[in-house]
């Protein structure tokens, strides 16, 4: 009697959240097309919709670009404009893609897109090499805190595949990089149209030895794992149940929110801030079971050995690392709105879960994103980028940027309309 052997466990490499960007048609929409397309994670009728599509254009070939470029001013155009979020799974590991747009004056797409990534490819056309728009992409994944770079250099059937375009291309990116202090770069030959290296090897570029795109991804790094974070614990909701038939619930109080650095787990040693108690944590929930432990981007209960009043936007946080309660914050902001900022209006700053009026003190300076040359300014138009600061009227507990990104990052909002006008990263 034969037994049906057991399949072994499929490895989990965890959620990459990933940025393509670079110059407009330098093929970003097809290379996620092309992901989605040979990883097999395109819906039948979905995959049918774009047939139609290219062959109305006249497309000898699936458009695989149709499958990121969603709204309609952009197929008419032929251009991303706005930022469009794929996901996908190799089995091993789950992806979220963003597309961010090419044009200039889409910075703060890309600005926007780029908050949450992990890792970025950068796109270069193989016949055009490194543009003005390749560098401010590669400038704003940096200045943004992006720790991973690959640059994809497209197109390679339209130099016939060559090895010496690639390597001067490298060369010259390597250049700019070192100057601006981009560091953790990676480089790929890639054919997105053809799909060479993209998710097979394909034969046309023998001989390149490393590995294929999808291999780069399914080895990047985790999120959060590139330094040591402390536990930053925004809170977003009490709860209390009112009545229950379980007198164990009748003093019930926990704190729900979700862990955005750090782990926590029954026993650590916390401070309640802006309170500054200190308390231990007493059990880790997860809805509603207890949990060993929770780790980055879970969100969980906490219950606390100390009856403290802690309320939205207090943080739970490690006892021998708390952040600093700040009144006053310097930053680098990206301005969104079309209304250029106002040093006489009163806006407002949304960090995690809490929110404080804040008035502008002052601009140090503008930064020009293609050379990171600093220039005076009186006032910020949509798309600038400047080092600024503010004057809070309630305090809030924030890390460095470049120390922690989901603690470190901010919204801005006129609080005459409830508009998001600008997101920050503080120094």
């Amino acid at each position: 009697m034969s037994s049906t052997p057991i399949p072994p466990a499929v490895e989990d490499r965890g959620l990459l959240r990933l940025l393509t960007c670079g110059s407009v048609d330098d093929g970003k929409s097809t290379l996620i097309g092309r992901l989605l397309y040979d990883s097999k994670t395109i819906l039948a009728d979905t995959l049918s919709a774009i047939q139609k599509t290219s062959q109305k254009r006249g497309m000898t070939r699936v458009d695989l670009s149709l499958l990121t470029d969603g709204l309609q001013a952009e197929r008419e155009q032929g251009i991303t404009i706005d930022v469009a979020y794929r996901y996908f799974s190799t089995g091993t590991r789950k992806y979220i893609i963003a597309d961010a747009p090419g044009h200039e004056q889409y910075t703060r797409n890309m600005v926007t897109a780029a908050s949450t990534a992990n890792l970025a490819i950068i796109l270069v056309d193989a016949r055009k090499g490194v543009l003005t728009q390749t560098r401010r992409h590669s400038i704003l994944a940096h200045l943004v805190g992006i720790p991973h770079l690959i640059v994809a250099i497209n197109k390679m059937d339209l130099v016939g595949h060559s090895q010496e375009v690639f390597g001067k291309i490298m060369a010259d990116y390597l250049e700019f990089a070192a100057r601006r202090g981009i560091e953790d770069v990676h480089f790929i030959p890639i054919s997105a149209l053809n799909g060479d290296m993209v998710v097979e090897r394909g034969e046309a570029l023998a001989w390149y030895k490393g590995p294929t795109l999808l291999e780069m991804l399914e080895d990047a790094p985790l999120a959060h794992s590139e330094r040591s974070e402390p536990l930053r614990f925004p809170v977003q909701y009490v709860c209390r149940p009112r009545e229950s038939a379980n007198p164990a619930l009748h003093d019930y109080r926990g704190f729900m929110g979700r862990v955005e650095s750090g782990t926590v787990k029954a026993g650590d040693a916390v401070t309640v801030l802006p309170s500054g108690l200190a308390t231990t944590v007493k059990t880790v929930q997860l809805g509603g079971v207890d949990i060993a432990a929770a780790f980055t981007e879970q969100s969980v209960t906490l219950l606390l050995d100390h009856d403290i009043d802690i309320s939205r936007g207090d943080m739970i946080a490690a006892a021998a690392a708390a952040p600093p309660a700040r009144k006053e914050i310097e930053a680098i902001v990206c301005w969104f709105s079309e209304t250029p900022l106002d040093r006489a209006r009163t806006y407002v700053i949304r960090h995690s879960t809490r929110e404080a009026k804040a008035k502008l003190t002052a601009i140090v300076h503008k930064l020009d994103v293609n050379t990171l040359a600093r220039l005076p300014a009186e006032q910020l138009a949509m798309n600038d980028i400047a080092r600024v600061h503010f004057k809070l009227a309630q305090p809030l507990f924030a890390d460095p940027y470049a120390d922690n990104r989901a603690t470190g990052a901010f919204i801005v909002i006129d609080a005459r309309n409830n508009d998001t006008v600008g997101a920050g990263m503080i120094q």
